[in-house]
């Protein structure tokens, strides 16, 4: 199994320079949706319900500080296995064009971050984790639909 430094690197090398927002929910949007059409997690790392949307510590631990993330040198891309690698694809020529906050904001709007975040107050700090299971559940009915 990759793990998400390697699903970071393989986002860059594919897109180049982005924002490390925009990075997260690239990579959030690419482990929900190899659950859905793959029916595994791409990486074995969690994802929190953060502020401002989905976020992997592992990743964030490493942009930290950054606004632009270029490469990431923490992975490698080719780490992915080819359904993997396809996975990602498709996630980037759907999402892939919009902005940072477009991706956040949707975020905000799916059941996986909200039910993750109840009880907190919107600005409000919290390392809750967005389980596998909603994830799975919430994108296979958008799937089907």
């Amino acid at each position: 199994m990759a793990t998400v430094h390697d699903v970071a690197a393989y986002i860059l090398q594919k897109r180049g320079q982005m924002s490390a927002m925009k990075l997260q929910k690239l990579v959030y949007y690419s482990q929900a949706w190899s659950l859905v059409w793959e029916d595994h997690p791409i990486f074995p790392e969690r994802i929190e319900a953060w502020a401002n949307g989905p976020v992997v510590r592992e990743l964030y631990e490493h942009h930290r500080g950054l606004f632009k993330v270029s490469h990431w040198t923490q992975g490698v891309a080719t780490n992915l296995a080819k359904e993997d690698s396809e996975t990602v694809d498709a996630v980037l020529e759907y999402y892939g064009d919009k902005s940072s906050q477009w991706l956040s904001d949707l975020t905000h709007r799916e059941a996986p971050w909200q039910d993750a975040r109840k009880g907190l107050a919107r600005d409000q700090r919290s390392n809750r984790e967005i389980t596998l299971g909603s994830m799975h559940a919430y994108y296979s009915a958008l799937a089907s639909n």
